[in-house]
């Protein structure tokens, strides 16, 4: 009998211990796809009023229904995951940033400040009735509190800039008369024009992952910086939008990003592209438009240089952080593609990291294809390259593209 009960023990115990490996095996997921966080602190908020967080230095989605979305743990320090990035984890990559997000960070794009045309105060739906409804003006923005106005439409709608994100302003409810203003100039005049912009002179280490997830990038609404026009966007059909107010794509807008904002090989050791970051010490108002000089210094790429420009922000990248823009790298937390190509483009590869082989290229649209094959070609499908990064001057190749640089 004696044994009898060591042997049932000895089974409970394992069982036990089986259970718990299990409970642990066990990741939940939340309706965008991304891991479900532990904890409750806001890094970030989805133009859908979705909320997002950063631990193990992956994004993940906040449960509002177990944090109780109107707790604003936002105001918590960010920064208690992000100091734990570890710039040799080779798994970041499908920490894609984007936003990117990511086990593939590359992907974290891009969280994005891609959706700046939502409210900065989603996260404070706890609060009155009044503040869990925000009035969206005839563009499909949120009104503004504020009549301060940043910039004019084509349509001589008026615009301000408030918690962040663009709002629309009510030019009755302010007094304002708009038949005396004109309408600003559009087209790519800003392309071929000179700067006098100087570049910061240092040059610091960082980290990169990839993303693309076709929605309207940060630096493409204003009030970004000091630069000569926002970033392109462009429509379904790929034509580029003259409304610099309209709405983000990933929100039901008409906005995406363009499809030439990919990188391409200028000769085997020099690249050109685009980029989301975040630098150390500096804001969005800092990078917005500026170029970088990437040197690898790692993997099969050490020695390569690429040159990027910085078209979009992650909220949710560490400290010193790229993303690259290449089709098919991973959609991360958003995806755009699918309304701006009518597709499902979750086939597109793993949702944080994209396509695993070549062939992967010629299932994208054809206007996605040369970046793609740019991956696996040039940059020898490496995962997360470290770099060493300067700011330059941005070629003309790529302002060409964007329609901005730095004044």
């Amino acid at each position: 009998m004696n044994f009898l009960k060591s042997l049932a023990i000895v089974s409970l115990v394992a069982i036990g211990a089986n259970a718990a490996k299990f409970e642990k095996k066990s990741v939940k997921y939340g309706p965008h796809g991304a891991i479900m966080c532990n904890g409750c602190v806001v890094t970030g908020t989805g133009g859908d009023l979705s909320l997002w967080g950063w631990e193990n230095n992956t994004a993940c989605e906040i449960n509002t229904t177990k944090c109780n979305s109107g707790s604003n743990n936002n105001t918590n320090d960010n920064n208690t995951n992000d100091n734990n990035t570890n710039d040799n984890n080779t798994n970041d990559n499908n920490t894609n940033n984007n936003n990117t997000n990511n086990n593939n960070t590359s992907n974290n794009n891009t969280s994005n400040n891609n959706n700046d045309s939502s409210s900065s105060n989603n996260n404070n739906t706890g609060n009155t009735s009044n503040n869990s409804s925000p009035k969206y003006g005839p563009h499909g923005t949120i009104m503004c509190k504020g009549c301060e106005v940043t910039g004019t439409g084509d349509d001589i709608s008026l615009w301000g800039w408030e918690n962040d994100a663009v709002c629309e302003i009510d030019a009755d409810a302010c007094n304002i008369d708009t038949s005396t203003i004109q309408a600003p100039s559009s087209g790519n005049s800003s392309s071929s024009s000179s700067s006098n912009y100087v570049p910061a002179k240092w040059v610091k280490h960082g980290r990169t992952t990839r993303y693309w997830d076709c929605c309207k990038p940060s630096c493409s609404w204003p009030g970004k910086g000091d630069v000569s026009h926002v970033v392109n966007t462009c429509n379904k059909r790929g034509s580029i939008l003259n409304n610099i107010y309209e709405r983000n794509g990933c929100e039901g807008g008409e906005a995406f990003m363009c499809t030439d904002q990919q990188p391409w090989a200028v000769n085997d050791k020099l690249s050109y592209g685009f980029v989301a970051g975040h630098i150390s010490g500096l804001t969005e108002k800092d990078w917005c438009c500026a170029c970088y000089k990437f040197t690898f210094t790692n993997t099969a790429i050490a020695g390569k240089q690429m040159i990027v420009q910085v078209t979009n922000t992650g909220n949710d990248l560490g400290e010193n952080h790229f993303d690259i823009q290449i089709p098919g790298g991973g959609l991360g937390i958003f995806d755009g593609c699918s309304t701006q190509f009518n597709v499902n483009a979750a086939s597109w590869g793993q949702r944080y990291g994209g396509l695993i082989s070549e062939d992967g290229c010629n299932n994208l649209p054809k206007s996605l294809q040369a970046g793609c094959h740019w991956r696996f070609n040039w940059f020898k499908n490496v995962d997360n390259p470290e770099i060493d990064f300067e700011e330059v001057v941005c070629p003309d190749e790529i302002v060409q593209k964007t329609n901005c640089r730095r004044i």
